[in-house]
């Protein structure tokens, strides 16, 4: 397996984690977002999309980390990434989901790049827009792990998808310093203890080759 990605991409980050909880091997190739590599011809050729991650597995070529996610599930099913019953995999995928599609595409790099350099807002006001989306996003997260069936971890006590997501976006939440986590102790908690677990510490974006 091959892994195109970005240090400091949440999506990426996600898709290092899932590859370490499922024990896969992969090589990983840098994508620059800072120099724009993504729109480079060579690698819009591979990803249309312009973004990264990209991962290569045989014939098969895979954006979006969720829908690989959800691959590495069906080809390698051990150790899962999602419980077993139907309403308990809908809980998860939509924890994970609220943090993918809610919380991440509005504080994501080329958005934090269009505010500041086409509508031309400073950093103060970039830092109000990351926190307000990150509070209003962490808010509902919260309540959902106000939950019977979350435990250690977002669903129970095998970290799975939902925690895969979370764990970027408290590192995202933690860009400025801001922003208050103290409202947020579920959260704090599944993170703390998937930060314990060698396939989160060895995804950090400080860990991959390309980290500057």
């Amino acid at each position: 397996m091959k892994l195109y990605g970005f240090f400091r991409s949440s999506a990426a980050f996600r898709t290092r984690i899932a590859l370490n909880l499922k024990g896969l091997a992969f090589e990983q190739a840098a994508i620059n977002l800072r120099a724009n590599a993504q729109r480079q011809a060579d690698y819009l050729a591979l990803n249309p999309m312009g973004i990264v991650p990209t991962l290569i597995d045989g014939d098969a070529v895979i954006d979006q980390s969720l829908a690989i996610m959800e691959y590495l599930e069906e080809i390698h099913p051990e150790p899962p990434l999602l419980p077993k019953a139907a309403a308990d995999r809908a809980r998860v995928r939509a924890i994970a989901m609220d943090i993918a599609c809610e919380i991440h595409p509005v504080n994501n790099l080329r958005v934090r790049r269009y505010i500041l350099h086409e509508l031309g807002h400073d950093e103060k006001a970039l830092e109000s827009w990351m926190n307000h989306w990150t509070k209003l996003g962490f808010d509902g997260i919260e309540r959902m792990l106000d939950d019977r069936r979350a435990g250690a971890f977002c669903h129970r006590e095998r970290p799975g998808m939902a925690d895969i997501c979370l764990v970027p976006a408290v590192f995202n939440a933690r860009i400025y310093p801001s922003f208050d986590m103290t409202p947020y102790p579920r959260i704090a908690r599944v993170f703390e203890n998937c930060m314990k677990l060698d396939a989160f510490e060895r995804a950090l974006p400080e860990r991959q080759p390309d980290a500057v």
